[in-house]
């Protein structure tokens, strides 16, 4: 009896299901009339170009963060049980070398291409290389979804629709000025398009033609490809000259709270303070006089590095400590052949997202500032977490584990 009612229930909940479905892509359909299409006129999207590119566009309902109809977003817009992930696994060996090896292949058979765009941007072509082989693997990587259906999915029915409202108008007018055909537009799940991942919105600021045609095609033309990588970047205040970064050794004394773009001081101070750069070399002679910021992604528990102004270069194509990171690593294993980091990344619990985030409440109440409650430890939390360690007799680690969450309540 208990095993025909537990079916029962099961089949009313999937009835449910396909008719709480079947009601959104109704609304789905009338939010494409009601409110999408005068957004596109405005932004001067012709009707014809609308319609082709809305045809057939049903919700998919298999992407991440959707809030459907009748429900509301989790907190923060975090999975209580999402992982924290251990920044080593960032780098692992296979990916850096699969990176590296791609990279050294596209730097010969791409040769005048990257030095064009080197001489028009500042942008060495061993950065924008790692960039495209992290973003889409130069190329290789599957690129499978139309951007238009994952654009209004999240523009209809997600934590940010506002924001995948706008990049949804700027796909459509990027299909109005002719650089792709309405239904050919593909993305990543995110709504990322092409070889570099460019939302609509950077597309239409930074791709570049780079081939010539009069085209900026992100998605065929590898000479476009790295054109726009380069402009995105030096738009973005890219130094030409400078490095991106250093990997260094930190003294017990100097406290990993000092880390952040934030605090920054002149590379000769850090060197008088007692950071070193690893492996005995010297910083170079032009860089010592220039601005250098301590980055500790893991903490105590991680390598360390003086980085540049173009380290935050790198973090606007990805707001992450640790891409930033992946980039300048792979480029210049591309470009000079260096070994792996010399610092070891160390012992790192495992932890829920909510958990972090939880502890970055408790270190908010105490009135630090965490950057915000994510679940990920971004410089802000890291040294928060140094600055309270070192308030309550500890020595500093600057970096989640579970003793430091369940003392802060995560």
């Amino acid at each position: 009896m208990l095993r025909v009612l537990t079916l029962i229930f099961l089949m009313c909940a999937s009835v449910a299901q396909a008719q709480s479905r079947d009601q959104a892509e109704r609304q789905f359909q009338n939010w494409q009339q009601a409110t999408l299409w005068p957004l596109a006129s405005r932004a001067g999207v012709a009707r014809p170009v609308f319609d082709a590119a809305l045809a057939g566009i049903t919700l998919d309902w298999d992407l991440p963060d959707l809030v459907p109809p009748g429900t509301s977003a989790a907190p923060h817009g975090i999975s209580r049980q999402a992982e924290f992930g251990a920044p080593a696994r960032y780098f692992a060996s296979n990916t850096i070398d699969g990176a590296v090896s791609g990279g050294r292949q596209m730097a010969q058979r791409h040769a005048a291409a990257l030095a064009a765009t080197a001489r028009a941007t500042g942008v060495p072509a061993h950065i924008i290389l790692a960039i495209w082989g992290r973003e889409s693997a130069y190329g290789r990587a599957a690129i499978p979804h139309n951007a238009v259906r994952v654009l209004g999915t999240k523009a209809f029915m997600s934590s940010r629709a506002d924001y995948f409202t706008a990049e949804l108008i700027a796909a459509l007018q990027i299909m109005q000025a002719g650089h792709i055909a309405p239904g050919a537009m593909k993305s990543s799940w995110a709504g990322a398009l092409g070889q570099p991942q460019f939302m609509p919105s950077s597309f239409l600021r930074y791709a570049a033609d780079g081939d010539g045609d009069g085209r900026a095609d992100i998605w065929g033309s590898e000479p476009d490809t790295i054109a726009s990588i380069g402009t995105y970047l030096a738009r973005h205040g890219w130094v030409p000259g400078r490095d991106w970064g250093f990997e260094v050794t930190v003294p017990a004394t100097i406290t990993c709270a000092l880390e952040g773009p934030d605090q920054g001081r002149r590379i000769a101070d850090w060197e008088a303070m007692g950071i070193a750069r690893v492996g005995g070399r010297a910083f170079p002679a032009h860089e010592r006089g220039q601005d250098g910021f301590l980055l500790m992604p893991a903490g105590r528990l991680g390598p360390a590095f003086i980085v540049t102004p173009n380290f935050y270069v790198l973090k606007d194509y990805n707001e992450s400590d640790l891409y930033a990171l992946f980039v300048g690593h792979v480029g210049d294993k591309i470009a000079y052949g260096v070994g792996p980091f010399t610092g070891r990344w160390g012992g790192i619990d495992t932890l829920t997202r909510g958990a972090v985030a939880a502890m970055q409440t408790s270190l908010q109440r105490m009135g630090m500032d965490t950057g915000g409650a994510d679940g990920l430890a971004g410089f802000r939390t890291r040294r928060s977490i140094g600055a309270w360690q070192q308030a309550t007799g500890q020595a500093p680690t600057c970096f989640p584990d579970r003793a430091i969450v369940r003392a802060l309540g995560g």
